[in-house]
């Protein structure tokens, strides 16, 4: 079959694309600024520029590390970061305690700022509002545990940590958390912050609040329960103010002296400062609850034997390498149900940082700058933190 001949091009259809296209251009510049109207609630850029600081090496100090988020999908919320706190667990993770890290990782967990773009499918957010993100970012939304409101449990294994995890979506390979100036997350693992709540102290509500507290509600503990909480730091300290307004007759127990007198003004009836098992004896089999946030590994046994048989005895600091000692002994013999508890639902989470604005109850915090993070981590190791150490993301 013979080819069809190409026609030559005419002056006219010359003519005609030409203006076509300059039609097009300008048309494209004078939406320009409309376009920009909606740069607040969406973007197509292929990736948002953020800064913050980062750890490169387990045995390394933290350092400035400018980096890219993935752009604004349609389920997405933009936060620029005001307020970022400092948990244990950043350090015990940015340092292999747990499990091998990929580097470089921006930690970060307790995050609370302002919504700056959302995007088009975005319904519970707008620009301007004040918002937050805790240990979580993505979870499969399909399993039972899921749809329960127990994200942190996802049975198909894709709960996914709001630092050092893997994500395809990232630029970088990991998700990068919130010691930095802003981040990108799912509408659904956004919390909403009450106007009446200050940015700084709802940061540590997203991890040491709602750690704690999850556990203690699903404890149904009753008013006047005696209640035991062990290990008195960034969570130990929220968990005494949240027991305490739920009616609670709280016993704190510490290894440092220096924190009785903050313990019992926090509501405490009483503070055992703990020197060695003789300390904790007058108290054996008396609680009707006890909570853990002891981040290392020690005498469960000695601290389970408080509870009274057949009540609850909720470890949630994890230890260097994840392993507590326990006897099988003690636990046939005490009668205590020793378990475990992992940060928080989205709803729970929620429901936390709407208890303590309703009953003001708010974190004891020291805002520092960021470059004071690396001091700040020792302190924390040190256990010279009082209690909780949140960074001002102006400063990044």
């Amino acid at each position: 079959m013979e080819k069809e001949k190409e026609q030559p091009t005419s002056d006219f259809q010359t003519r005609r694309k030409f203006i076509q296209h300059t039609a097009l251009a300008t048309t494209g510049l004078a939406l320009a600024p409309a376009l920009n109207l909606f740069a607040a609630n969406f973007t197509e850029s292929p990736s948002i520029k953020s800064r913050g600081f980062a750890a490169t090496a387990a045995d390394a100090k933290l350092s400035k590390w400018n980096f890219e988020r993935r752009a604004v999908g349609d389920n997405d919320v933009l936060i620029d970061i005001k307020y970022s706190g400092i948990c244990h667990s950043d350090i015990h993770q940015m340092r292999g305690h747990w499990f091998p890290q990929q580097y470089p990782v921006v930690p970060g967990h307790e995050i609370a700022g302002i919504v700056s773009a959302v995007g088009k499918n975005v319904s519970k957010f707008k620009v301007g509002d004040k918002a937050g993100v805790g240990c979580m970012v993505d979870s499969c939304m399909e399993c039972k545990s899921c749809k329960d409101g127990e994200e942190q449990y996802c049975e198909n294994g894709k709960m996914t940590f709001t630092y050092g995890a893997p994500d395809k979506t990232s630029p970088s390979g990991l998700t990068q958390g919130g010691y930095a100036d802003n981040i990108v997350v799912k509408e659904h693992f956004v919390i909403k912050i009450p106007a009446n709540l200050d940015l700084k102290d709802a940061a540590p509500l997203l991890c040491a609040g709602v750690t704690t507290y999850a556990p203690m509600m699903r404890a149904n503990l009753k008013k006047g329960d005696k209640v035991g909480i062990a290990g008195i730091g960034g969570l130990g300290h929220l968990a005494i103010k949240i027991a305490v307004s739920q009616g609670a007759e709280v016993y704190a127990f510490t290894t440092t002296e220096a924190k009785k007198a903050d313990a019992l003004a926090y509501g405490a009836k009483e503070v055992i400062v703990v020197k060695g098992d003789q300390d904790l004896a007058p108290h054996f089999g008396k609680l009707d609850y006890m909570i853990s946030t002891i981040p290392y590994d020690f005498n469960v046994d000695a601290y389970a034997s408080l509870v009274k048989p057949h009540r609850n005895f909720t470890q949630v600091g994890i230890p260097i390498g994840g392993k507590l000692s326990v006897t099988a002994f003690m636990m046939a013999r005490n009668r205590v149900n020793i378990n475990g508890s992992l940060i928080g639902g989205i709803p729970e989470t929620q429901a936390i940082v709407d208890y303590c604005a309703e009953h003001k109850i708010y974190p004891t915090i020291e805002v520092i700058k960021a470059d004071e993070i690396n001091d700040a981590w020792d302190k924390v190791v040190n256990k010279e933190a009082r209690y909780r150490y949140v960074i001002d993301a102006s400063t990044f």
